[in-house]
């Protein structure tokens, strides 16, 4: 995923908007399974998941350590996250000190000069979750001086401030050293709170104030409910630890897995991107962990020597490169080398086994091209045998060619449901897929049984295609509730509760009934009565500066409006970082930044014509004209002059359609006129007639059906997005007889836009129901909206 004008990152979403459709006609559908001509072998590791640290997924979240701040390393100014309480005639105070650290690593302590008694408070994530009987284990680095030698007292408190725990910390000496004491609280309190207290005088330091459940999953130091969440997944890979984390905004930021392993507290916390510093609690070791217990084969996504807004030289990549070669010796080297004996001493004697990496996270371009080469070679040379991914952002490198190639998706349901059909006509003789990221992050609320819909349309495409699709995962996985950073994430959770949207059950479903071979489907289904392409208006640019004026819509002779921007840009939606001025009637935009767009107009229009005078001033490439816009964040225009001045093409739906050879000169002012009709968009540019095209349909229904060889299986999906069940004959040809009675799990809702929530966490899951089959020719009703999975048992 990317941050950046493209798309606002923001803490909530409001509102909610879900297209209900109805199909055409009553005719039944027709499903023919092809059970006795199997197709291709579906790859055993097509479903997995993809964990970045992001929405405090990990400290916050699935690490289990309770106190934020930790080792004071979030700020040089304060203790950030921590409260110091004494009496209104107190004369203690408190700082951060950097003088004698705990270590070279963990810099900063707080130092609190005691005149009387102190109370020191940290609340951590929004809460402690403190369980009654549970044991919480209590550790702090501390020294002092000045006379003061203790008692430090320690108290797990509600909300309140009610003591539910305490115990004391005695014999503190001016040298550092860690003290440690077991705790259970008499209630439970999921907002609860850690307090040390000191009383006396003198100068006391502390530092890696650490409170840890003595029960973690596994035993390995996470969060037991949230890995239990992923474990219900049953993913045959895990991707980590990123994504953009892994990038950084900067060369300074920039993930680096070395300091990522070993003592906790030596390790160099990192700024996230994201917004929070990251301790590293959970590091290259625990992520390797985390995959061996969940039986998922690691994906390593390793730093190619880019960030967002740098890039480390060519002649300075040979540290990146060996932190490679290194990555992959710590996770697979025997024990008589240098990473293979360090991993033995931090727990773990025997390899990982790590097959996949990935260099860089969406990165692209000639810089992109040249970092891979150097880290193919350098990694194909020492291990043969791991698969190299390479990302794909504008294409992706060919020389020398990728074993996979990770693509990312996210968009509206509609945009998944039309790429159902992507991988269909793929290319055979080329790298294998990734889908690394994929998600709809648009027009399903705060993530609804629509959303995950047009997800589940798209993976039966992946499943059909498994040959070639080898790896796919939602992204993003985990959100703390109070830190919120992408719309819409996999699974939501509080410091006590956690839930799974639709999309979990969906992603779980596709997991848990895996086949092994494709069984070609035939379908025939009602079409999907679309509504006519409607929406706002807009003009924008990328990397280019220029002005618009002379705007109007029109219908039927009829002005639905008109813009001679007398009252500047009031009433315009103003996106991206753009510089909007208004001069004697004429719109310009002079910044040169990616996606820049104004908006304007009424989401109901539709059969409308939309006219206006553009000149470009500058810049890479043309304009963007917005039109039919339901959603600011999806790309809905005519762009002319894109791909570096190339091309124009309509983007809509997700889709690239009429792609034509074209540019757009400096300094002319063009005549642009689109016109919509129904799903028909006619585009002209000074009269010419440049497209004139349909939107792709979407189906009612999309089937994959696959074949599990141990038990012998036939397993059937279906999703049907319509507002009504479709009644279908389904044929399963090559089989004489089924067992009476098969197994169907359904996902539906009362409705497209119902939600799960902390409050109702199982609003919208799947039900388990036992069907009759009389024959292998049979009637099925699909409900409405639902993804269903049938599992029929061919009779011995």
């Amino acid at each position: 995923m990317r941050i950046g004008p493209a798309f606002t990152v923001v803490a909530v979403l409001v509102g909610t908007s879900v297209a209900v459709h109805s199909v055409s006609g009553g005719a039944p559908a027709t499903l023919t399974v092809q059970a006795d001509r199997p197709g291709a072998r579906i790859s055993p590791l097509l479903w997995g998941i993809f964990f970045e640290d992001i929405n405090l997924s990990v400290d916050g979240g699935t690490y289990a350590e309770l106190v934020r701040n930790r080792s004071f390393e979030d700020s040089d100014r304060q203790a950030e996250h921590w409260v110091l309480e004494q009496e209104p005639e107190g004369k203690s105070d408190w700082s951060i000190d950097t003088s004698r650290p705990l270590n070279p690593f963990n810099r900063r302590s707080l130092r609190i000069r005691l005149n009387g008694a102190v109370t020191l408070r940290n609340q951590g994530y929004w809460g402690m979750n403190l369980v009654a009987g549970e044991t919480y284990v209590l550790s702090l680095a501390a020294r002092s001086t000045g006379g003061f030698t203790g008692p430090l007292t320690v108290r797990l408190e509600s909300q309140s401030g009610r003591v539910l725990a305490q115990g004391e910390l005695r014999g503190l000496t001016d040298r550092w050293q860690t003290l440690r004491h077991e705790l259970s609280p008499a209630e439970t309190d999921p907002r609860g709170q850690l307090s040390v207290q000191a009383n006396g005088k003198g100068t006391l330091w502390l530092d890696m104030v650490s409170l840890m459940p003595q029960k973690t999953w596994k035993g390995h130091g996470l969060r037991p409910d949230l890995c239990e969440m992923l474990a219900g997944l049953k993913p045959a890979f895990m991707r980590f630890p990123g994504g953009c984390w892994v990038e950084g905004d900067d060369v300074a930021h920039m993930y680096r897995w070395k300091d990522t392993v070993g003592d906790p507290a030596h390790r160099k916390p990192l700024w996230n991107l994201w917004g929070y510093w990251a301790t590293h609690g959970v590091g290259f070791h625990e992520y390797l962990q985390l995959c061996e217990d969940l039986g998922a084969e690691p994906v390593f996504c390793i730093n190619a020597g880019m960030s967002h807004r740098e890039v480390v030289p060519l002649d300075q990549m040979g540290p990146w490169i060996q932190d490679a070669l290194d990555a992959i010796e710590y996770a697979n080297g025997p024990t008589n080398t240098v990473w293979g004996s360090l991993r033995a001493r931090h727990g773990h004697p025997a390899p990982f086994n790590l097959k996949y990496v990935e260099i860089g996270n969406e990165n692209g371009g000639p810089a992109y091209a040249e970092r891979w080469a150097l880290f193919y070679h350098a990694i194909k040379s020492r291990y043969p045998q791991v698969q190299l991914i390479a990302n794909v952002w504008g294409g992706y490198p060919k020389d020398p060619p990728p074993d996979i190639v990770d693509e990312h998706y996210y968009n509206n349901p509609e945009f998944f449901m039309r790429q159902a059909r992507k991988y269909d006509s793929y290319p055979r003789t080329g790298p294998k897929v990734f889908v690394g990221e994929y998600a709809v992050t648009s027009g399903a609320g705060q993530g609804n049984l629509w959303g995950a819909l047009g997800e589940a349309a798209f993976m039966t495409g992946l499943e059909r295609n498994g040959d070639v699709v080898v790896m796919a995962a939602y992204a993003p996985l985990f959100v703390n509730v109070h830190h919120k950073r992408w719309p819409i994430n996999l699974i939501n959770f509080d410091s006590s509760r956690v839930y799974g949207l639709p999309s979990y059950y969906v992603q779980q479903l596709f997991s848990l009934h895996r086949g092994d071979v494709v069984l070609p489907v035939r379908l025939e289904a009602p079409a999907w009565s679309a509504e006519p392409l409607g929406g706002a208006i807009g003009v924008g640019t990328w990397l280019t500066e220029a002005e618009f004026k002379d705007i109007r819509v029109t219908r039927n002779g009829e002005t639905l409006f008109a813009c001679d921007f007398a009252k500047g840009t009031e009433g315009w939606r103003l996106l991206g970082q753009g510089r909007w001025a208004v001069q004697d009637g004429v719109l310009r935009q002079s910044s040169r930044a990616e996606n820049v767009r104004a908006i304007t107009g009424d989401k109901g229009w539709t059969d409308y014509t939309y006219s206006l005078k553009a000149r470009k001033l500058g810049g890479a490439e043309g304009f963007l004209i917005l039109f039919g816009v339901q959603d600011d964040q999806a790309k809905s225009w005519w762009n002319l002059g894109g791909w570096g001045n190339r091309r124009h093409a309509i983007e809509k739906a997700g889709s690239i359609l009429g792609e034509v050879d074209g540019r757009i000169e400096t300094g002319r002012w063009y005549d642009i006129r689109i016109e919509l009709k129904g799903q028909r968009v006619r585009c002209y540019l000074d009269n010419r007639l440049v497209h004139d095209v349909e939107l792709p349909r979407v189906e009612s229904l999309y089937a994959s059906a696959s074949l599990a060889e141990s038990r012998g299986d036939i397993i059937l999906k279906v999703v049907n997005v319509a507002s009504q069940p479709i009644d279908t004959a389904v044929q399963i040809q090559g089989v004489n007889q089924l067992n009476s009675q098969a197994v169907a799990v359904v996902l539906t809702s009362d409705s497209p836009a119902d939600e799960n929530s902390l409050e109702q966490p199982t609003k919208v899951a799947p039900k388990t129901n036992i069907v009759q089959v009389p024959s292998p020719n049979f009637q099925y009703s699909f409900p409405a909206h639902s993804l269903t999975v049938l599992r029929l048992k061919p009779a011995r």
